[in-house]
């Protein structure tokens, strides 16, 4: 047994009941190096890495540290060992300092027995400063930290535990440009200091830009490993859906139809200011702008989850008000949040009671519930949106995240609504996920539908988007048409930063 690499998995199996979820993978990754980790949801990523940390126990295979065998049967001895994880949702405790956050189960002792605070700090910030944030307060309480900040403390975590390789789990996924930035900085200042990274991503160009080695797993196994400087984006994807896509935005042209929303300055102190802009059937209306330009919040107040200190609301002409979302539901609306674990999903109820959740009055024989016709139409929404489930019945919280997301677009889809509102789709999703989010999309615009999307991603705003607003600091700085000149990156971003583009007036 060589030890050339830091871990080393061979002929790994796991089995779930009804699945198997993982077959004779194999992955090796070597000191020092960042080794991307990629397939689309469902091809086993999150099962490899709660086996390397220690949370699954596989059936067969076996994991090498440093050439040692290892059986890790909790995740005590996955750390011990050197395994350390940053997931994409932080296991971090917001009331607590950074220094507990850090320290968070292992205890540190002096010699009086008691927590030794004094050594504590100092390791934290050493930590800390070895990833360049000397800035961050290590008794500052996590939860006052951005997103960004709360990650070094858990990178910052696995460094004070001598991790040998940190898994790093869709770790772009919910920060701005900026944080990202210093993110790619941080993971190279590990490489350099010896540990080793598996970068774990849906966004390919970051894995052009970081990794050296590439792994691709599709149904569970493992389909190639190969150095990223001998492969492309066409040749990634292909691998990992096993299939071409010809074309990763399907944009189909539509026909705008009637106005159906029109919002007149609409402000909510603190957070947007002097919000106006129209949106019409048969359109996809895209919101960009950076992290906290105030595009989820004009959202919600569209949709009466929070309310407006003034401005009006218009649907199809007709002056609207919503008190609630329910009274949004009830006139045509649908919002697809981008938190679908918290304010999207029931995740301890089953893939069919998820799917028929925001219209269930429609779902009625009489008192009772229509089984039968529940039934077909949740079979209806797995198999047109390709949800991998092993059965309706299957509890939601144990599908993959962007099974999870498409649940939530079925969700919506049986809800029949006219105006819908996409908070970032497809974020956290595979690229052949994300083209049959993109497919339902093109559905609803044939029928006729409405669909707004905020987007932080430029090439979908560029791809999928008839007309995009941009917003900065609260307010709509441009309302560019596809057709205009202005329907670039370019001008698209030097608008979310406050810069001067002409305004087409294209509107009346």
């Amino acid at each position: 047994m060589s030890q050339q690499y830091v871990i080393e998995l061979k002929h790994i199996t796991k089995k779930f009941p009804g699945v198997v979820a993982m077959r004779n993978m194999h992955i090796q990754i070597k000191p020092g190096e960042i080794h991307g980790l990629v397939g689309e949801n469902g091809a086993g990523k999150s099962t490899l890495i709660k086996v390397l940390t220690g949370v699954h126990i596989p059936e067969e295979g076996e994991i090498y540290v440093e050439g040692k065998r290892h059986v890790f049967r909790n995740p005590v001895q996955a750390r011990e060992a050197g395994i350390a994880c940053v997931y994409q949702e932080l296991n971090i405790v917001k009331m607590l300092p950074v220094v507990d956050n850090v320290f968070m189960g292992r205890k540190v002792t002096n010699k009086f027995g008691l927590l030794d605070y004094p050594y504590m700090h100092e390791e934290t910030k050493k930590a800390l400063a070895a990833l360049g944030h000397t800035e961050i307060d290590t008794r500052m309480e996590c939860g006052k930290l951005g997103v960004g900040q709360q990650q070094m403390v858990e990178i910052a975590k696995a460094i004070t535990q001598n991790a040998k390789l940190i898994i790093m789990d869709e770790p772009t996924s919910s920060l701005g440009e900026q944080e990202v930035q210093q993110l790619v900085e941080t993971v190279r200042r590990l490489k350099d200091r010896g540990i080793a990274i598996l970068f774990v991503s849906h966004k390919l160009e970051e894995l052009f830009e970081l990794c050296e080695r590439v792994t691709v797993m599709r149904d569970g196994e493992h389909i190639l490993t190969r150095n990223i400087a001998d492969m492309n984006e066409d040749m990634l994807i292909e691998a990992m859906v096993g299939r071409t896509l010809d074309n990763q935005y399907p944009k189909i042209p539509t026909t705008r139809g009637m106005q159906v929303l029109r919002a007149e300055k609409l402000s909510q102190i603190g957070v947007i200011k002097d919000v106006s802009f129209e949106a019409y059937a048969g359109e996809i209306l895209a919101f960009a702008g950076l992290v906290g330009a105030g595009r989820t919040e004009t959202m919600r107040a569209i949709f009466g989850a929070e309310k407006p200190d003034s401005g009006k609301l218009f649907i199809k002409g007709k002056e609207v008000r919503f008190n609630s979302p329910g009274e949004a539901i009830k006139a045509g609306m649908a919002f697809l949040t981008e938190d679908r674990k918290g304010q999207g999903l029931v995740l301890s109820e089953s893939v069919k009671t998820n799917l028929i959740m925001a219209n269930m009055k429609d779902y009625r024989k009489g008192p009772l519930l229509d089984h039968t016709r529940i039934n077909e139409v949740s079979q209806k929404s797995v198999s047109s949106l390709r949800i991998k489930t092993p059965t309706i019945q299957e509890v939601v919280v144990q599908l993959s995240g962007g099974n999870q997301q498409k649940v939530v677009i079925g969700k919506w889809i049986n809800s029949d609504a006219d105006i819908y509102l996409f908070d970032e789709p497809t974020r956290g999703i595979d690229v052949g996920a994300k083209i049959e989010v993109y497919n339902v999309m093109n559905k609803l615009l044939q029928e006729g539908k409405c669909i707004i999307m905020v987007s932080s991603e430029l090439p979908e705003v560029l791809g999928m988007a008839d007309r995009v607003i941009v917003m900065r600091e609260g307010r709509v700085m441009a309302d560019i048409p596809r057709e205009s000149p202005h329907f670039n990156q370019n001008d698209i971003m030097k608008a979310a930063w406050g810069g001067e583009i002409e305004n087409d007036d294209h509107r009346h």
